[in-house]
């Protein structure tokens, strides 16, 4: 009896054995290729703090409607014209009067300013709603700041008038920005203008400018409406204006030989500040903001990254990266020794970039040493090339949901700027279900061909590492390299001299 439970139990083991072997043959069959990304990110110590912006919400937080409407009314409306809305003039005095009170702005009852505010409430009352919500974005970032700078928290309702919060509004006259600045007056508080980076469009960094004017101009005429006045037509146009008025010091007495703009300007900011502090009085219900502006935060960048990387690595799409990051005009944050560039993130991808710095900044030496092999490593390619069989081959792929340039130029081991070259493709946006074409050459070489005699000398430079040492000669690796030139750890310095055998 015995007997027979051994003999069936090793049957049974055997059999299992077996089943195990063919499933694992099945599985391995099954299994695609895992790209070099792929098996990085599984790598990753992951984090999960806060969501990231919701797309439909990214889209409405970068919107041009709302600035476009803005700047329309401010330009085109004759605000001088009564507006039929129910609301009784004696009820917005009282209104008004009790915004004057708490505020340092002199905020008096005028004809004109009244019809502004009929004429939001009856035809720009969804549009505030929409402006309300976005405002939970940006306000505690605005209000930091001008809490700094001693100047009125209301100024931030002058973001409104400027630009409907859009980072990224620009003028037909070039102003840029949220607080649409000028590109000489920008200059002139410190916003940097490069071929890479407007700093006219980084929020942190022009709300900071805007106060420092702002500040500037307070001292200069002593009058909140006459700073407003001045930062939309320039404090020379506010003067002329007040000479012109007999030197009146009251907005409401200029205002008729400032420009058509200004005269406009600042009754639109009175009424935005209006509709806010008396929102739930006409019945306005902005939607809740589902992020907020301290839910992102920034970290420093140690080497060049492109926005497509960084929506690769840590899987967020591009288009958040460019809202989050409106500095950067080519999708390309440059790195300087001299001067530091941030990348703001979503905290929970924050978290995952600063985890796994190491691995990012590797992987980007991967790919930038992909890109090109020093000139004379080219040039003996090319000779060789000549004297062997030379085939090249076309294959196409099929871009799955998900996919980017840099996942399928990594899966084929080619360039990203091949890519584009062969599929006429300009910026780094692809459509699932677009074939790509792929170009492959196979040489037919021997391993007598190969001299083992010849070798070199490389000279470490800034930002290098072993490993994209090693990529760049073919058959070599950063253990040979370490071998070749008694290096025990990781560790090189620009302009050490590096011995290449092969």
């Amino acid at each position: 009896m015995k007997k027979i439970k051994i003999v069936t139990l090793t049957l049974l083991l055997t059999f299992m054995g077996f089943a195990q072997e063919s499933a694992q043959s099945e599985v391995s069959l099954e299994l695609p290729k895992v790209s070099y990304i792929d098996s990085l990110k599984a790598t990753f110590i992951n984090h999960s703090t806060s969501n990231c912006i919701d797309e439909r919400w990214l889209e409405e937080l970068s919107n041009d409607d709302l600035y476009e409407t803005m700047f329309s009314d401010i330009n085109d409306v004759d605000i001088d014209l009564a507006v039929d809305y129910e609301l009784s003039t004696d009820l917005l005095k009282k209104r008004l009067k009790k915004l004057d009170a708490k505020t340092p702005f002199v905020i008096d009852y005028n004809p004109a300013l009244e019809n502004v505010i009929k004429s939001y409430l009856k035809n720009r009352k969804g549009s505030f709603e929409r402006l309300m919500a976005i405002s939970e974005y940006y306000f505690p970032m605005f209000e930091e700041h001008l809490s700094k700078y001693d100047v009125p928290l209301e100024i931030k309702y002058l973001a409104i008038v400027e630009s409907a919060l859009n980072p990224k509004a620009k003028s037909r006259v070039g102003a840029s920005g949220l607080w649409q600045f000028m590109y000489p007056t920008g200059k002139q508080f410190n916003l940097e203008v490069t071929s890479y980076v407007d700093e006219r469009f980084d929020p942190l960094q022009a709300t900071d400018a805007a106060c420092q004017y702002l500040s500037s101009l307070y001292q200069i005429f002593g009058d909140w409406s006459l700073v407003l006045a001045s930062y939309n037509a320039g404090p020379g146009n506010v003067s002329k204006a007040i000479r012109r008025s007999g030197g009146s010091q009251n907005y409401w007495n200029i205002r008729r030989n400032l420009p058509r703009e200004t005269a406009n300007y600042v009754p639109a900011f009175l009424a935005t500040l209006y509709i806010y502090e008396f929102q739930k009085e006409h019945g306005l219900q902005p939607k809740k903001a589902p992020v907020t502006y301290f839910e992102t935060d920034t970290i420093r960048v140690k080497k060049q990254l492109n926005f497509q990387q960084v929506s690769d690595l840590l899987d967020i799409s591009v288009e958040q990266i460019k809202f989050l990051n409106p500095i950067y005009k080519l999708d390309i944050i440059p790195y300087n020794e001299d001067k530091p560039r941030f990348l703001r993130l979503p905290k929970n991808k924050l978290g995952v970039f600063v985890s796994n710095e190491e691995k990012i900044y590797a992987y980007v030496d991967y790919i930038d040493a992909k890109k090109e092999q020093p000139s004379y490593v080219t040039a003996s390619r090319t000779s060789s090339s000549s004297s062997n069989d030379s085939n090249t081959s076309v294959q196409y792929h099929k871009i799955r949901r998900g996919e980017s340039l840099g996942l399928i130029a990594d899966k084929y081991n080619v360039s990203i700027s091949s890519l584009r070259k062969w599929n006429h493709i300009r910026g780094n946006n692809i459509q699932a279900g677009k074939n790509l074409k792929i170009y492959s050459s196979t040489k037919a070489t021997s391993s007598s061909s190969r001299n083992t005699s010849n070798s070199g000398a490389y000279t470490v430079k800034s930002g290098d590492s072993l490993y994209t040492i090693a990529k760049k000669f073919p058959g070599v690796s950063a253990d040979n390299l370490k071998e070749w030139n008694d290096i025990s750890g990781n560790s090189i310095r620009p302009g050490m001299k590096l011995k290449i055998k092969g």
